[in-house]
């Protein structure tokens, strides 16, 4: 299992390239299930769960082509299985969504509970009974969701709680029913708002497209010829360099993002005292070489500030000056790198679902452990900024989110390096 080395001091400058969202990836690869033509889909991020996603839809018998420049061609006309097996489904909770394409169009799939990073209770409850409601038969045995649908039927969906992946099976799932679905109360994330441009661009009619309320008129399938898609920008890989350059003092530029996803995140550097400055697909950060301020945030749904940058932040204001004050409303087992930064030094207090951050005069690096994705981005984000060498193990976490991140840090400046256990 491979660590990385990071030796803190150095100030973060240069300019680095965003890669594709990977929270906009997954549920576009598993929506090519819906089409009954070869779909391309590009800007596609270099990721452990990509490989995984595409190893899925290999073993369902779809047939993947991916060229040089990591576009991927997707046909799933040779299809010959509609299950999602636990082995792939237990690293990764998006394999989910394969649940609502595979029932729409085959009228069958049969998908192992997911797994993920362990950061809180995330049910699929809304999923399942979101698909009842359109008319599928639906029975959970053994680990696995059984469902059978001969048509799913368009109706009226008023989702208990705001949910991402929830929302997004509903939706792919809606496009092939018979009559009208009205989601409401959906997710408004921009990685939901590029699968619904995707689907209609594939032929689906989606309106409602960004807001809380999106209403899907079915239709007898879905395809078109030649049709290539880039996903969007990732923002939250966006956001995390940025905090990087922030942390050290720096200065960057990075290209091939969207500053008008991140309206949440960039207001809170602004009050950490980073000069922002942005054009349209370019966001630059100054710090004039000063140390950031505490800021405090509270998480919630997009567009507020997202859960996914919550832990980012927290190793920010660990060397800010003054006291920041995180709230976590998302999930509620989300401060589990809290412990790992108080070996670096670190001054965290806990209190139910909020962390008190004391900013420390400084940080010595220590061997640390990533517990799931955005923290183990949080442990490198502070590493960056304290003395000595950081050693973070278990980067199979980092490897699922984030391009090559030792590469794009070493190219603004930083010390990192990987090695081999």
């Amino acid at each position: 299992m491979d660590k990385l080395i990071i030796t803190g001091g150095s100030r973060l400058s240069g300019e680095i390239r965003i890669s594709g969202a990977k929270n906009a990836a997954l549920p576009i690869l598993a929506a090519t299930l819906l089409s009954d033509k070869p779909v391309s889909v590009g800007n596609i991020p270099h990721l452990h769960d990509i490989t995984t996603t595409m190893e899925l839809l290999g073993r369902m018998g779809v047939r993947l082509v991916v060229d040089e420049k990591m576009n991927i061609e997707v046909d799933s006309s040779t299809i010959n299985s509609y299950v999602a097996p636990y082995e792939l489904v237990r690293t990764m909770r998006a394999s989910i969504l394969v649940l609502g394409p595979l029932l729409a169009r085959f009228g069958e799939a049969h998908v192992s509970l997911p797994g993920g990073c362990a950061i809180g209770t995330r049910p699929v409850d809304i999923h399942i009974n979101g698909l009842i409601k359109m008319g599928a038969d639906i029975k959970v045995e053994g680990g696995f969701i059984h469902a059978k649908a001969k048509r799913l039927k368009g109706c009226r969906l008023v989702l208990e709680q705001i949910t991402v992946t929830g929302t997004e099976n509903l939706l792919m799932a809606a496009t092939l029913a018979e009559g009208k679905t009205i989601i409401e109360n959906a997710a408004k994330e921009p990685e939901v708002t590029d699968l619904a441009l995707f689907l209609n661009a594939m032929g689906a009619k989606i309106t409602g497209i960004g807001t809380d309320v999106l209403i899907i008129e079915g239709v007898e399938r879905l395809g078109v010829e030649d049709l290539h898609y880039d996903i969007l920008p990732d923002r939250i890989e966006t956001g995390t360099y940025l905090i990087a350059a922030a942390i050290t003092g720096g200065k960057v530029k990075l290209k091939n993002t969207r500053p008008d996803i991140l309206d949440a995140v960039l207001e809170k550097l602004v009050e950490a005292g980073a000069e922002i400055t942005t054009g349209e697909d370019w966001i630059a950060l100054d710090m004039h070489g000063k140390k950031p301020k505490a800021v405090s945030l509270r998480t919630a749904p997009y567009p507020a500030f997202p859960t996914d940058m919550q832990a980012q932040f927290i190793a920010l204001n660990c060397i800010a000056d003054g006291v920041g004050i995180v709230t976590e409303t998302i999930f509620e087992n989300r401060f589990m790198h809290v412990q790992e930064l108080q070996r670096m030094g670190a001054d965290i207090k806990l209190e139910s679902n909020t962390a008190i951050c004391t900013g420390a005069k400084k940080l010595t690096g220590a061997p640390v452990m990533a517990t799931d994705l955005r923290a183990s981005a949080s442990l490198v984000v502070a590493a960056l900024a304290a003395e000595g060498d950081t050693l973070v193990d278990r980067i199979y976490h980092i490897d699922r989110g984030y391009d090559h991140i030792e590469e794009k840090l070493s190219q603004l400046g930083a010390t990192i390096r990987r090695v081999p256990n």
